[in-house]
């Protein structure tokens, strides 16, 4: 079963794809599924005995072009759609216990080239409305295969956070005639939370961090996703994500699990106010302690925090560990 459910509380979709319970689950290193298919080995998803980055359609896919057939009719109250789309993995590097932090910033660079050829390419669909590129870090965060990758979803409508993102934006442009975004990195600049800054981005702890140690990646331009970047920014960009990666290693002396998101304009329509950037969450709150989404941030919707983020600022630019 793969497709989408209508929740009327919240008006918007959830999917629901009972296939993914048989997805590959934390296999031994010598049977990882990403690493290169070495001579006389165990075959993985990809033939070839090195690469530098990868990209290839999910094997357990959430979203997929045709959709799977509707198994359960929808009602008034309850529509049901089709679970249109694309899910892709993107393998980093070859190297199983690599991470971005490891690699060189031209390869960081590559990188972005190729999310952004990815976000063009599938935008230029017309089934898709939304390119969404993410990487799940880490066990604490659900990773069940630890080899460096990330992921591409390719939704057939606007995913409900980035709906709110956008009015959001649109509100603001409407009441001030300003970008909210380039207001809000205005602010964070002169507000002792900025951690990793070029002359093309900066990155802070913002002012209303939900998780402990997140971080948001602004373009000082103000563009509109990966595709509006010069070759120079694509450079800028690199230096300061490996600068944000490497601070999270160092924190507490491990890999930091997280989620990083990048939040760009939709690949259909006109979104003139919008700004791209990156959102990052971590869980440790703690070198053993881990931020659990309980009571008030899973049922209310409210995020409660227990270190400022000027504070979570300093220990990540290591002024305070």
């Amino acid at each position: 079963m793969s497709e989408r459910r209508w929740n009327p509380q919240l008006q918007q979709w959830v999917i629901v794809a009972t296939h993914r319970q048989d997805r590959t689950f934390k296999p031994p290193t010598e049977f990882c599924p990403l690493c290169p298919t070495k001579p006389d080995a165990f075959p993985t998803e990809i033939p070839a005995d090195d690469y530098e980055i990868v990209v290839f359609e999910n094997k357990f896919p959430s979203l997929r072009t045709p959709a799977p057939a509707i198994e359960v009719p929808g009602t008034e109250l309850y529509p049901v759609a089709p679970a249109e789309g694309v899910c892709e993995v993107v393998c980093y590097s070859p190297h199983h216990n690599r991470t971005l932090a490891d690699e060189p910033v031209e390869h960081v660079r590559n990188l972005i080239q190729v999310w952004t050829d990815r976000w063009q390419e599938l935008g230029q669909r017309d089934d898709i409305d939304y390119v969404f590129i993410f990487e799940n870090r880490g066990e604490a965060v659900g990773v069940t295969l630890h080899h460096p990758h990330g992921q591409i979803y390719g939704f057939s409508y606007i995913p409900p956070v980035l709906e709110k993102e956008l009015a959001a934006a649109k509100d603001h442009q409407t009441k001030h005639e300003r970008c909210l975004y380039c207001d809000i990195l205005a602010e964070e600049t002169t507000g002792g939370r900025v951690i990793a800054q070029n002359s093309g981005f900066t990155a802070f702890v913002p002012f209303f961090a939900r998780f402990p140690y997140e971080v948001h990646l602004y373009a000082n331009r103000h563009v509109g996703s990966l595709a509006d970047l010069h070759e120079s920014e694509q450079l800028q960009l690199a230096q300061v994500l490996k600068q944000v990666i490497t601070a999270y290693d160092e924190l507490f002396g491990f890999v930091l699990p997280y989620i990083m998101v990048l939040h760009q304009r939709p690949t259909n329509g006109d979104y003139p106010e919008y700004h791209f950037h990156f959102e990052f969450y971590p869980f440790h709150r703690a070198e053993n302690k881990l931020k659990y989404l309980a009571g008030v941030e899973s049922g209310a919707g409210t995020f409660i925090t227990d270190m400022s983020p000027e504070e979570q600022a300093r220990r990540l630019r290591g002024e305070q560990r």
